[in-house]
């Protein structure tokens, strides 16, 4: 079993949270990365931001490694998706609901869990993120119960492939109660503007 290091909030998420926010970095970065996103968080809602398990080098990780053609390995998804929820049992326990928050593979991340254990996850905020081909365990789970999802990105991201895009838009329109936004000039970052995007968004669908 993979145990991910994290970092987690001054209050601490333990047994008496009823919901706790993952925050998961994107490609070759790490788990102090999204720390300051926690400010746009709802007030008292406890988070942990998580280190991906693959190792890139100048103290990096990655969730699944990259391909030049936009191919992903799906096998090396399962396997990151399954750490995850490997830290969520041991650290959570059985009750807590996840709001996970990813940026780009974080975001990715985001959905599998999603995808994984709907009953688990509320609220999931993906930003500058895509989807895997090919379908997930719950998604016909996914397709009745339609769960609220964020998906924010840049108009202006040069990284993330189109047909990545075209898939995930796809996937949200027939899966999920979806609030997407699209910032004119943006690349692949995240905005303050965004961000408060983010904070009316959770501040709807949370109740902590």
């Amino acid at each position: 079993m993979t145990v991910l290091r994290s970092v987690l909030s001054p209050v601490p998420p333990g047994s008496d949270s009823d919901t706790v926010a993952l925050l998961l970095h994107g490609f070759g970065s790490h788990e102090q990365d999204l720390v300051s996103l926690a400010h746009w968080l709802p007030a008292g809602l406890p988070w942990a931001s998580l280190r991906a398990p693959l190792d890139t080098g100048y103290g990096g990780a990655a969730w699944f490694p990259l391909s030049p053609d936009g191919a992903m390995d799906q096998d090396a998804i399962d396997a990151a998706t399954a750490a995850v929820w490997d830290w969520v049992d041991a650290t959570l326990g059985p009750d807590p609901r996840i709001v996970p928050l990813g940026f780009s593979q974080g975001g990715l991340m985001a959905l599998q869990l999603l995808r994984t254990r709907p009953e688990r996850v509320v609220a999931p905020v993906v930003l500058a993120g895509f989807v895997p081909e090919g379908a997930q365990a719950a998604d016909p789970t996914l397709a009745a119960i339609r769960p609220a999802v964020f998906w924010g990105r840049g108009g202006s991201d040069p990284v993330i492939w189109p047909r990545a895009i075209d898939r995930t838009r796809a996937f949200l329109r027939d899966h999920a109660d979806v609030e997407t936004r699209i910032y004119p000039g943006l690349g692949h970052s995240i905005t303050e503007e965004e961000m408060e995007d983010v904070r009316a968004f959770l501040a709807t669908r949370l109740s902590v």
